[in-house]
């Protein structure tokens, strides 16, 4: 089957997009990432995870802005959603609860099956009356069996989850109560767990890495007169909210043209216009492409010559910022002259002058570095399971205190067989890029050297 999607509608099933129109798709129901993916329709190397794929499509995810034309390659159980299902629907692993009350209960019976014969032997030799002497070592067996323990331990569990309850705590199994007394190893996510899972302009800065307002009320004149679906990066940007009356965004500026985003030149620009009537056209896009569109930067007021050199070092200010967890937007302008607008709207963007960038990032929660370390008080040990990239992670968790020199990707643990991830999850803090049934191969790689997880 062929399908047509649009902003706004579900993906009934798996599909590799054939078409797509400024497509992107929110999969966090799959990586738990909130950002919207891009979506392609050209063909992609093999040897990458499912989820990485550009233009595959999952049921479960949905369209949050563009439209597409995609044929059905999966449907129901054979989908990526609907393996996640089945496995769900499994029967729960056995608690450390479980095998407790197992190994109690074994005890138990091995101290019936010696003291049972003993008394009957015992009892016979000293009274030489063989019925007496069965009916009591049965009576004995019957004491030693613990016929009240489901109940006493159903009551103290209970007194647990009403004392959880008063904390603000809501236990939906009891077992899970002593589970969380005996714990020495916290696997967490990362978005929504250690961050606050919203995205906000963390750094605007010139091409030398120096903070620059100037790029920020640029970026914002741009994210405030475009008229496309503003995305969560336009929505931080436009969270700047006293840059408006500082650049006049209504007042002073009028909006001319706009040329907007589409997957060939990943960028789009808006034509303003100021009140001395000079237009100006403010681009903002992926770096790359927007390094492909520019011959000169401006650094403090100074414009230079963007040569392979200058580009080299350009592009180093980029991967601090991406080391650094950040994503990264380009901002560049031209200024045009009266008769170059009548051109074609994609002709104009050529010999820009690049600004700098705006990085995004999802701050980690405030209270997120006390609970780790409050853990780490107690004997457990914080791992981070999430289906983000690794610079991301790592400084996530180097900002909450988790160590993230070893790290672990989605890719790697593919190529490992269970003992050779065992041995590699015990001393590894982060697991990156995972896909669902990543994360359940390395709690079980985690319980088999006998950790409590």
């Amino acid at each position: 089957d062929v399908v047509m999607l649009s902003s706004g509608e579900p993906i009934p099933a798996d599909v590799r997009f054939l078409e797509v129109n400024d497509l992107f798709v929110d999969q966090s129901s799959l990586s738990g990432e909130s950002l919207p993916v891009e979506k392609h329709g050209r063909p992609e190397p093999g040897g990458r995870q499912l989820t990485e794929l550009g233009n595959i499509g999952f049921m479960g995810t949905h369209v949050t802005s563009g439209s597409a034309r995609a044929v059905v390659v999966a449907t129901g159980s054979a989908t990526s959603f609907g393996h996640l299902a089945s496995a769900m629907a499994e029967a729960r692993e056995r608690t450390e609860f479980d095998r407790g009350i197992e190994r109690i209960i074994a005890l138990l019976l091995r101290i019936t099956l010696v003291m049972a014969p003993a008394v009957l032997l015992l009892n016979w030799l000293s009274k030489g009356d063989w019925h007496q002497a069965l009916l009591f070592a049965t009576a004995v067996a019957v004491g030693l069996t613990p016929e009240m323990l489901p109940m006493i331990v159903t009551v103290n569990l209970g007194r647990g989850a009403l004392a959880l309850s008063r904390r603000g705590v809501i236990v939906k199994r009891f077992g899970a109560v002593q589970t969380l007394g005996a714990i020495n190893v916290l696997c967490a996510d990362k978005t929504g767990t250690l961050t606050q899972d919203r995205v906000v302009l963390e750094r605007h800065v010139d091409v030398a890495g120096a903070d620059s307002e100037k790029v920020l009320d640029y970026a914002y004149l741009n994210s405030y007169h475009q008229t496309g679906l503003r995305n969560l990066l336009d929505a931080a940007v436009l969270g700047y909210a006293h840059v408006h009356a500082r650049v006049g965004a209504e007042r002073d500026w009028r909006k001319v043209d706009e040329i907007p985003w589409d997957f060939q030149r990943r960028r789009m620009s808006v034509v303003l216009e100021r009140p001395d009537h000079a237009r100006v056209l403010i681009c903002k896009g992926a770096v790359d492409e927007i390094m492909s569109v520019c011959d000169s930067a401006e650094c403090n007021g100074t414009r230079t010559g963007l040569d392979a050199a200058g580009a080299s070092q350009l592009g180093a200010v980029v991967r601090r910022l991406n080391a650094d967890g950040l994503r990264v937007i380009a901002i560049a302008f031209r200024l045009l002259a009266p008769q170059e607008f009548d051109g074609p709207g994609h002709a104009l963007e050529r010999g820009l002058t690049l600004l700098g960038y705006i990085a995004f990032f999802d701050p980690p929660r405030d209270s997120a570095a006390a609970a780790i370390a409050a853990l780490s008080s107690h004997g457990v040990e914080v791992k981070v399971l999430s289906g983000d990239n690794g610079a991301v992670c790592a400084h996530v968790c180097g900002l909450v205190g988790i160590d993230a020199t070893r790290m672990l990707d989605g890719p790697a643990i593919a190529r490992l067989d269970d003992q050779q991830l065992a041995q590699a999850a015990a001393g590894c803090a982060v697991f990156a890029r995972l896909l669902p049934e990543q994360k359940t191969r390395v709690l079980r790689a985690l319980r088999q050297g006998g950790r409590v997880v």
